[in-house]
C-alpha cells in the first residue's frame, strides 16, 4: 500500500471555520481560539497556510489583520469562485502537489466540490480541525530551523517575484541585483535532517527521484568514498537556508554524481547550474572525469535539461537508470551575478569524519 504523503499546505475557509460567524452578517466575529493553536503550532512544524474564501476579498483580510493572521497566510484566494479552482492556483503559486494538500471547511458542499476536482487533496470538515495536530500526516520527521523558517522564506520569494516582476533590466541584471551568496560544504551532522527533509520534500528538482534516510547520509557523509554537499543561500532578502544537495561518488579518475537536488523556491536562480558548474570545476582541478545518474519521474525533466545544458550527454541507459558522461571541455565559468563561498576542502581525500548524533 502506498504511503500518503506529509501535508505541506492546508488550505482553511474562513467564515465559521477559522472564525465563529459569516462576516457579511456579523461585524463582531472573533476566531476559534483552538483554531488559532492549530494554525500557530503547525506553522511552528514548518507547514504551510492559505485561504480559500466565498468573500469580498478586502473585507476578509481586513479581519485576517485585525486578528493578526494574515502573516500565516500564502496566496489566499477570496473571491466567489469555486473552492477547487482557488485551490489549484494555490497549488501552482506554492509549487505543490495536490496530495500534499489538506482543505478544512465547514460546509460538506464546499468539501465534496473540492474533493470531486481533487481527490488527492484530504478534506476535513471544519469541527475536525483541532484534530489533525495528531495525524501522523501533519507530524514531520525533523522540525529544523529550515523548517520553522519555511513560512517567511516563503514570503520573502512573494518580495522577490514582485520586485522582479517590475524590474525592466535583463534577466542577469536581476539576479546581480540580488547579491546572491552561495556557500557549498561538506555536509556536517547538522545538516543532516535537513538533507533528509529535502530528498522526502523535493521532486520537481530531484535528478533520480531517490530518498535518503538520515543513517544513510551519515554513512556517505562518513566514507572516504562519497562527498555529501550542502548549498546555502540567502540574498538581499534574507536568508534561504539550505537549499541543495549533491552526492558524489569519488573514484581516482572518474566521479559519479548519484543524486543532486535543489528546492523548488530556487527555480529561477540558476543555482542547480551553479553546482553542476561548481563540480565540473572541482573534477577538472583534480584531473578527473564526471558522469552522473538521471532517473526520469513525472516531474524532473528540468533537471535533465539543466545536466544538458551543462554540456552531459548519454553515455548509456540501464532499464529506467540513465548514465550521462561530461567530456570535459568547455566548462563554464561561475557566474558573475553571485558570490561563491567555498567551504569544501581538497575532494581527493577523505572527508573529515563527522561525529553522528542519531
Amino acid at each position: 500500500m502506498k504511503t500518503k504523503k506529509e501535508i505541506k499546505c492546508v488550505v482553511w475557509d474562513l467564515d465559521n471555520t477559522i472564525w465563529d460567524g459569516t462576516i457579511l452578517e456579523d461585524k463582531s466575529v472573533r476566531p476559534f481560539q483552538h483554531i488559532i493553536h492549530c494554525i500557530k503550532t503547525l506553522d511552528e512544524r514548518g507547514i504551510l497556510h492559505s485561504v480559500a474564501s466565498r468573500n469580498h476579498y478586502e473585507d476578509a483580510m481586513r479581519y485576517l489583520k485585525q486578528f493578526d493572521l494574515d502573516k500565516y497566510f500564502l496566496y489566499p484566494q477570496i473571491h466567489w469562485g469555486n473552492k477547487s479552482q482557488s485551490i489549484n492556483e494555490i497549488i501552482k503559486k506554492i509549487n505543490i502537489s495536490a496530495d500534499t494538500v489538506a482543505f478544512i471547511d465547514d460546509q460538506p458542499f464546499e468539501l465534496d466540490e473540492v474533493r470531486s476536482v481533487h481527490p488527492e487533496i484530504l478534506c476535513i470538515p471544519s469541527k475536525d480541525a483541532s484534530m489533525i495536530l495528531e495525524n501522523e500526516r501533519f507530524i514531520p520527521k525533523y522540525v529544523t530551523e529550515d523548517t520553522r523558517m519555511r513560512r517567511s522564506m516563503y514570503m520573502m520569494d512573494i518580495l522577490r517575484d514582485e520586485d522582479e516582476k517590475q524590474y525592466t533590466g535583463t534577466s542577469e541584471a536581476f539576479l546581480q541585483s540580488l547579491r546572491m551568496e552561495i556557500t557549498i560544504a561538506f555536509a556536517q551532522a547538522d545538516d543532516l535532517e535537513r538533507l533528509v527533509e529535502l530528498t522526502e520534500r523535493t521532486n520537481q528538482l530531484n535528478t533520480t527521484g531517490y530518498t535518503y534516510s538520515y543513517e544513510e547520509l551519515s554513512e556517505f557523509s562518513n566514507s572516504q568514498d562519497y562527498r555529501l554537499l550542502v548549498v546555502g543561500l540567502k540574498d538581499k532578502y534574507g536568508t534561504s537556508g539550505k537549499i541543495g544537495l549533491a552526492l558524489l561518488k569519488i573514484g581516482t579518475e572518474s566521479w559519479m554524481v548519484e543524486l543532486l537536488i535543489m528546492s523548488c523556491r530556487v527555480l529561477a536562480r540558476g543555482i542547480g547550474t551553479i553546482l553542476i558548474d561548481f563540480i565540473l570545476e572541482k573534477a577538472r582541478r583534480e584531473k578527473c572525469g564526471v558522469y552522473a545518474k538521471f532517473k526520469k519521474t513525472q516531474r524532473n525533466k528540468m533537471m535533465y535539461m539543466t545536466y544538458i545544458m551543462a554540456g552531459f550527454t548519454l553515455k548509456e541507459q540501464a532499464e529506467d537508470i540513465m548514465i550521462l558522461e561530461h567530456h570535459m571541455q568547455n566548462i563554464r565559468m561561475l557566474p558573475s551575478y553571485a558570490a561563491i563561498e567555498d567551504k569544501t576542502t581538497n575532494f581527493s581525500r577523505p572527508a573529515v569524519s563527522l561525529l553522528i548524533s542519531p
